[in-house]
């Protein structure tokens, strides 16, 4: 249930300021026995209230008199506070984020191999756009399964997010699919592809008629390899990511040599 406390006011705060909404203008004494906050806490409540802007004191009555402001300009001043405080908090963590950054850089092992999985739709959807976001330098896509067709068009919107958002932070990204995987492919998804994507320079799609497989390439080192369902080869089972300098060179000594002999494509007047 919503409280003023989630709004950043004390129990007592809270406490006192529903008092006095009901009361109208009253004592320090008064207010410490309608809303049970103690006397000996009450002076300090009323200050608390006041910096929050909540309530206004009569100063020249004997003994002072307070007042709370309306809940509405009340309400609206709390959240203006709490969006102040927010987006501080949010400066902040950024700013932790990018000294963290470049002190786990500077530890990161050069040469490490790894290797992690996902089963099903979602958990493979996950992983890759996770790796995608991790590219700093190059990302080569190869589709050569009706599966990835498949892929492309299901989770195109996020794919295109991901992939937009490398391209513009400077990421060379090499998208080589077949023609069987294009034509897979509804209107929609190609022209969603071919809009957000075809005006960046380091952009580029091609085709050729024969590619192994569905596997990204990351940075050179890094690859996200589709792992077929066994029982309807047209859908994707898995996705196996593997960090492996090794395993990723013979990966690109596979992509290069057709991404050389592949057509260029401009998508919507392909299809």
């Amino acid at each position: 249930m919503a409280s003023l406390r989630d709004l950043g006011l004390s129990e007592y705060e809270a406490r006192a300021y529903r008092a006095l909404l009901r009361s109208g203008p009253t004592t320090a004494k008064e207010l410490s026995r309608t809303s049970e906050v103690p006397m000996g806490r009450i002076y300090d409540v009323l200050n608390g209230l006041e910096q929050h802007r909540l309530v206004r004191s009569q100063a020249a009555s004997r003994p002072k008199k307070y007042v709370a402001v309306e809940p509405d300009v009340g309400l609206d001043r709390l959240l203006e506070a709490k969006q102040q405080e927010l987006d501080e908090q949010a400066e902040q963590y950024a700013e932790t984020v990018a000294t963290l950054m470049n002190d786990l850089e500077a530890t990161a092992p050069v040469n490490g191999q790894f290797w992690t999985a996902a089963v099903g739709p979602e958990e493979t959807l996950e992983l890759l756009v996770e790796r995608i976001d991790a590219a700093d330098d190059s990302l080569q896509v190869a589709g050569g399964t009706p599966a990835a067709g498949l892929d492309l068009q299901n989770a195109s919107s996020r794919v295109v997010d991901r992939l937009e958002a490398a391209l513009e932070r400077g990421v060379d990204v090499q998208l080589l699919v077949t023609p069987t995987v294009i034509a897979t492919l509804p209107d929609e998804t190609i022209e969603t592809y071919d809009a957000r994507l075809n005006d960046h320079d380091n952009y580029a799609v091609r085709t050729h008629d024969t590619i192994e497989g569905t596997f990204t390439l990351i940075d050179g080192i890094e690859v996200c390899l589709e792992v077929p369902n066994p029982l309807d080869p047209q859908q994707a089972f898995a996705m196996i990511d593997l960090k492996d300098r090794s395993f990723a060179a013979d990966i690109g000594e596979v992509f290069q040599p057709r991404w050389e002999r592949a057509d260029p494509l401009q998508l919507p007047k392909q299809h």
